[in-house]
């Protein structure tokens, strides 16, 4: 089991003053996530505009900072269609990386998900399976049955907790029908995050936080920043 920190998904500058959106306040941010608990870091890779980028000039530069900034931590990175908003320029930025994450999350409801998981692995970069429904789980069980994904992240949008928790429980149960056995990183956002938090601790899982998810604390405040998040999922585990 692991606390990921996710430090600055596809939020915006105005979501929180301390989300990093440059690679050396990734940097920074990283190291001090790592500080407070995290195992490893996802991260969205941003250019010089601040706007997310698969680009390798994009990549290079953040890679290159937070390897120096986070020596021996696993770094992994979004391929969110969204960002490049084109498949074929999506698949061709993976091809072009120089410096390479220890993993990538890919979208198993996005079109491209199989082609984008054959372009990580012909680079040797390891593949987070993201399930957001039934039919991303049936995907990916029709894809090799998952066995070449390093882990499963079971990833809930709905905000009404019984509904995300039953969205869950749903991709649990059908992985372990299709007899896919890899481990399980569960995270909510927004209003789920923590409840979301003391499940993947209490069954086992691993799980993520950090201002990609959410910016409250359990108790609503605004937390000053990842490191806050991650040191409060820390502690959720270690009572576990």
């Amino acid at each position: 089991m692991i606390v990921q920190a996710c430090i600055n998904g596809a939020r915006a500058a105005d979501f929180h003053l301390a989300l990093p959106l440059d690679p050396d306040a990734m940097a920074r941010d990283g190291a001090a996530s790592v500080a407070a608990g995290a195992a490893e870091l996802h991260v969205h890779a941003r250019g010089a505009d601040r706007q997310e980028s698969l680009a390798t000039e994009a990549m290079d530069w953040t890679m290159t900072a937070l390897r120096r900034a986070c020596p021996g931590t696993l770094i992994g990175v979004s391929t969110g269609a969204w960002i490049e908003k084109d498949d074929r320029r999506t698949i061709a930025a993976i091809a072009g990386w120089h410096e390479l994450p220890d993993y990538a999350s890919v979208n198993l409801s996005e079109a491209a998900a199989p082609e984008v998981m054959e372009a990580l692995h012909d680079r040797g970069v390891g593949i987070e399976a993201g399930l957001a429904s039934i039919g991303d789980a049936l995907r990916l069980a029709s894809l090799d049955h998952g066995r070449r994904v390093l882990r499963v992240l079971i990833e809930i949008s709905e905000q009404t907790l019984e509904e995300a928790f039953a969205f869950a429980d749903g991709i649990e149960k059908l992985l372990q029908r299709e007899g896919i056995h890899r481990s399980i990183l569960l995270h909510g956002e927004n209003a789920t995050v923590w409840p979301f938090v003391e499940r993947a601790a209490a069954r086992k899982f691993s799980t993520r936080v950090g201002l990609e998810d959410g910016k409250e604390l359990p108790d609503g405040t605004v937390a000053d920043g990842n490191a806050a998040l991650v040191k409060t999922a820390v502690r959720i585990y270690r009572r576990a």
